[in-house]
């Protein structure tokens, strides 16, 4: 007879055997990562509400609907550059190796830290080494971060995200509403692109909810989303645009929508915002500046924009512009009207929004200012730089290669260098997210005169000293590459890259924003935004990458956090 363990030590032991069970049923249930399987098919799970069988109190028949443009694509310009100089020597392939291979780790060590102390939450927090929900909790960075997971061949990783991602709640929010910008460019354009590279459709799934939710938001009278979409009005049909709506968040879902209806076949997406695009265009020469839109639109009543007299291509402005040239690039030039408003608004943006800055030694570069309209219809440059106005450089040059406007690649080159510039001149290498210089009275070089600048080294009054984390500088510096296949841009980035990594680089081993970049002492911010990983870890990345079969430009448009969409 076999002789069993003392009643208490069996009773201990299948204590720890039962909790084991119920732990590991528990963290699977939640999807953390220490508990996922990297292997077999991941399984989509519905989220409770399906919008997509939402009863719409302003249904818009489908033969009213605009369809996509069919036909022959156009015959675009290349916008990548043919002839890049390759590595000649091992060394040199191995540099770029290593390169690649640095920014990769500080990548890893980023999700590292996030799967620890932040899974399934929006944000993590990296000096507290806690988590920050900013976007209804619904794992933003974990989606921000899926495309480039899977570029940088972190295929582990990415099916440990993708498995959670499968079984997300849009329904199961932190917050009572939802916010136009982000679920569109960082929840459904990270699930788009996800999926692009990858091909996992169980994200195309997850993509296809995401869209359905944003639609319903256009379910009013004016078939306008508003800014903020509050779940129980859209179900209860009250969800109506707003009075003051950022003219950025407005005019940024084409790229995503239009690659929903492509992917899908459903075209209500595509007409949601193709009505946008009609109000953009109708009232684009009725501003006060005609040719821009301010950043702010009155979209409740008729789409009026004369509630606001400031125009940036920042906060606010910017992304609708960059969005018009994509649009037409997605769209295979078959919808010329992207042409004609991307231009008459770079023509406006060229007369009242760029100028040179007074720089000691006459550095050519230029920045994109902002403008303010007066009551008597007198325009004024406000000489600042944002740090979100530094994907500038990359649009402008792309435009010039897509419309052959050569003039166009030099401007982009020369806002390019404005702002690897503010870049150097701070002690870290990093340049702040708002700062105020001099006008030079043309685009010719000045003289320096030190008595125009306030209390500023090299030209420079900083208005908000914070380095965030932010991709713009390098996002242009990277198009700019690719469009010339010029090395320096290389060069340039690996500079920017080592002071960036030496200046958010945190005791924990993560990575945090800077909270004043003009101090020689350095002090951090506890947040590590989503798009550290979506998009700023991603250019650097990619600037090293092999330029012919890495996302090569002539086949993939980037949304504005950072998503790569195929095109072609």
């Amino acid at each position: 007879m076999a002789v069993g363990l003392p009643f208490n030590a069996s009773r201990v032991l299948l204590g720890v055997i039962i909790a084991i069970i119920l732990l590991v049923g528990y963290f699977t249930n939640v999807s953390h990562p220490l508990f996922s399987h990297d292997t077999g098919p991941i399984e989509f799970v519905a989220s409770s509400y399906s919008w997509a069988n939402h009863t719409r109190k302003h249904p818009i028949a489908k033969k009213d609907m605009a369809k996509l443009p069919e036909g022959k694509p156009a015959k675009l310009p290349s916008i990548q550059h043919q002839y890049f100089s390759a590595p000649k020597t091992e060394e040199g392939v191995k540099e770029l190796e290593d390169k690649r291979n640095d920014i990769k780790h500080a990548f890893a060590q980023s999700w590292a830290a996030y799967e620890k102390h932040a899974w399934g939450h929006d944000e993590l927090k990296p000096l507290s080494m806690g988590s920050h929900d900013s976007l209804s909790g619904w794992g933003a960075t974990i989606i921000d971060a899926l495309d480039t997971l899977w570029l940088m061949d972190m295929k582990p990783e990415f099916r440990r995200a993708a498995r959670h991602v499968a079984r997300i709640n849009w329904s199961n929010s932190t917050t009572e509403a939802c916010d136009l910008f982000d679920t569109n460019t960082r929840f459904l354009g990270g699930l788009l692109s996800a999926y692009e590279l990858s091909g996992e459709g169980v994200l195309l799934s997850k993509a296809i909810e995401v869209g359905d939710l944003l639609y319903a938001a256009f379910d009013n009278y004016e078939h306008m989303p508003p800014q903020s979409i509050t779940f129980q009005d859209l179900k209860l049909g009250r969800g109506h645009p707003e009075q003051k709506q950022s003219t950025a968040a407005l005019g940024s879902m084409s790229l995503e929508f239009t690659r929903l209806s492509q992917l899908t076949g459903d075209i209500k997406y595509y007409d949601a915002i193709n009505r946008i695009t009609l109000a953009f265009d109708k009232s684009q020469n009725t501003t006060f500046i005609p040719g821009l839109w301010p950043t702010e639109i009155d979209v409740l009543h008729n789409f009026d924009v004369k509630v606001s007299s400031s125009f940036s291509l920042g906060d606010g402005g910017g992304s609708v512009y960059e969005y018009l040239l994509k649009q037409y690039v997605l769209l295979r030039g078959q919808a010329p009207i992207y042409e004609k408003m991307y231009t008459d608004a770079l023509d406006s943006i060229l007369d009242t929004l760029l100028f040179r800055p007074m720089l000691p030694k006459k550095e050519d570069v230029l920045i994109m200012g902002k403008a303010d309209v007066a009551n008597d219809g007198v325009i004024s440059l406000r000489p600042h730089l944002e740090h979100l106005s530094c994907f500038a450089g990359g649009m402008v040059a792309m435009g010039g290669k897509l419309f052959k406007r050569d003039e166009h690649v030099v401007l982009g080159d020369k806002l390019t260098r404005g702002c690897a510039y503010a870049y150097a001149a701070f002690p870290h290498g990093v340049m702040p997210e708002i700062s105020t210089l001099t006008a030079c009275p043309s685009l010719d070089p000045c003289d320096f005169r030190t008595t125009s600048i306030r209390a500023a080294p090299d030209g420079f009054n900083t208005k908000d000293k914070r380095y965030a984390l932010r991709p713009e500088a390098i996002e242009s510096i990277f198009i700019l590459y690719r469009i010339t296949g010029n090395d320096e841009y290389r060069a340039m980035a690996w500079d920017m890259w080592q002071a960036v990594k030496k200046a958010t680089k945190t005791p924990q081993s993560t990575f945090a924003e800077v909270a004043d970049v003009t101090l020689g002492e350095m002090t951090h911010g506890d947040s590590m935004q989503g798009f550290w990983m979506s998009a700023t870890l991603k250019y650097f990345f990619l600037i090293f990458s092999d330029e012919k079969t890495v996302l090569h430009l002539d086949d993939w448009v980037f949304n504005t956090e950072g998503h790569p969409l195929k095109w072609k």
